[in-house]
């Protein structure tokens, strides 16, 4: 795979793995990881047209390392993401308050609590 067919995969991974808004209303994070990228591309064109060559080793080496570390980074958010949703899944009551936890395990040992003097019952 070409560096820029892993620059591209890369760059999608991260957008897929920020918080969804529609394309008109970008979050400032995928501005910017929109300019970096892009600017990258934009500074390969120029050093291509211009035919300054500075160290190009050294310079792919360090495109080579930010890359790796942004796969690295949309992987880590990738299995953090399934971590959550593992996490809600299997375990619903972690975000309960304390009244609602001991009100679901009255019901599922087949109990109704009593009604409290002053509250309506919901049902």
């Amino acid at each position: 795979m070409s560096t820029a067919a892993k620059t591209t995969t890369t760059y999608r991974a991260l957008l897929r793995e920020l918080p969804r808004r529609t394309l008109s209303t970008p979050t400032p994070l995928q501005h910017r990881l929109r300019d970096m990228y892009t600017s990258k591309q934009q500074q390969q064109q120029q050093q291509a047209q211009s035919g300054v060559v500075v160290d190009a080793d050294a310079q792919e080496s360090l495109r080579q390392h930010r890359l790796d570390q942004a796969n690295q980074f949309a992987i880590y958010a990738k299995a953090q993401r399934v971590y959550a949703e593992l996490v809600e899944r299997y375990n619903p009551g972690t975000t309960l308050d304390e009244e609602e936890r001991i009100r679901l395990t009255a019901r599922r040992v087949g109990w109704d609590l009593p009604v409290e003097a002053g509250k309506e019952k919901d049902e």
